[in-house]
């Protein structure tokens, strides 16, 4: 079969963030509307606020994103000619790179000192990549994927879910790239965008899933008995599956910004993606239930 363009993914892209953004405007209309019987300076009030964290949460990480040079890691392992038609990329990266604090002082000498030399620059480029910044990008996706999941379990509304894992993924997806200093290709964040959809959509649906039918044991029969630990498994469990969605949304974007960096394609990539995530899970479920407790205690605290 023929392979698909760079143009299909980039619209399919933006027509995936657009759908998203309709879901969202129709999620503030509806509860503008039911503000309006308050008042209807309530229901400004409400469309006003609505629009600051529309930019914030939703425009501005997008921007961010949009607007960072790309950078293709293939480009590490090309010959000399095109280590010399990419320094002055090299470069900007190198010295973007120079000033994170994750990266150690020898590393951060090495880039230096190789800031004049395009194949030095390159080789230096590869092996930080490769040995550190690999495990900071690790780490911040899985920070966000126990932000999914504290969200998503606690919450008890699946549109609040569908926005919760849209701002997240998008946070992610954004400090994934200024970790980094560079963004993947348009193409690739085509289907990062429909990936997030997907996974936005999802924790819309895992509300109305009973887990009962998908694991008809009899311990979970037992639990379904008592209403609060009934409550509990479901919320956990709809938790569990945004987390898992969203450690596959980042690791497929830190793929996409290592692309071919081992030699894998791109539907290695793809492959991959989810049995690493699968790795990951445990450790991130294991966290957030450690930190579920103290989160609900903030939110019934904030109430008071």
């Amino acid at each position: 079969m023929k392979k698909l363009g760079k143009a299909f993914w980039i619209t399919l892209g933006i027509g995936a963030f657009l759908f998203l953004i309709l879901i969202l405007i129709s999620s503030v209309l509806d509860l503008g509307e039911r503000l309006r019987s308050l008042s209807p300076y309530v229901e400004y009030a409400f469309y006003v606020v609505a629009i600051i964290l529309f930019f914030l949460l939703i425009i501005r990480p997008v921007m961010i994103v949009s607007f960072s040079p790309t950078f293709s890691m293939d480009s590490l392992f090309s010959e000399e000619d095109n280590a010399k038609r990419n320094f002055q990329m090299y470069n900007k990266v190198a010295k973007n790179l120079i000033t994170e604090s994750y990266l150690s002082d020898g590393e951060k000498q090495t880039l230096s000192e190789s800031l004049s030399d395009p194949m030095l620059l390159k080789n230096s480029l590869g092996k930080v990549f490769d040995e550190t910044i690999k495990k900071e990008l690790n780490k911040i996706i899985v920070q966000h994927a126990e932000t999914v999941f504290l969200s998503t379990a606690i919450s008890q509304n699946g549109r609040l879910d569908l926005i919760a894992v849209l701002t997240i993924n998008l946070r992610l997806i954004k400090e994934l790239v200024i970790k980094c200093g560079f963004r993947p290709s348009y193409a690739s964040l085509g289907k990062l965008s429909v990936n997030i959809m997907s996974s936005a959509i999802i924790a819309e649906s895992l509300e109305d899933i009973n887990f009962n039918e998908l694991f008809p044991s009899q311990s979970l029969n037992v639990l379904n008995e008592i209403p609060f630990l009934k409550i509990i498994t479901g919320s956990l469990a709809q938790g569990a599956g945004n987390a898992l969605l969203s450690l596959r949304v980042g690791i497929i974007c830190r793929n996409y910004l290592f692309m071919n960096l081992k030699g894998q394609t791109k539907q290695q990539i793809r492959k991959n993606a989810f049995g690493e995530a699968i790795l990951l899970f445990p450790s991130v479920i294991g966290e957030s239930i450690k930190k579920l407790p103290s989160r609900i205690k903030s939110l019934f605290e904030k109430a008071s």
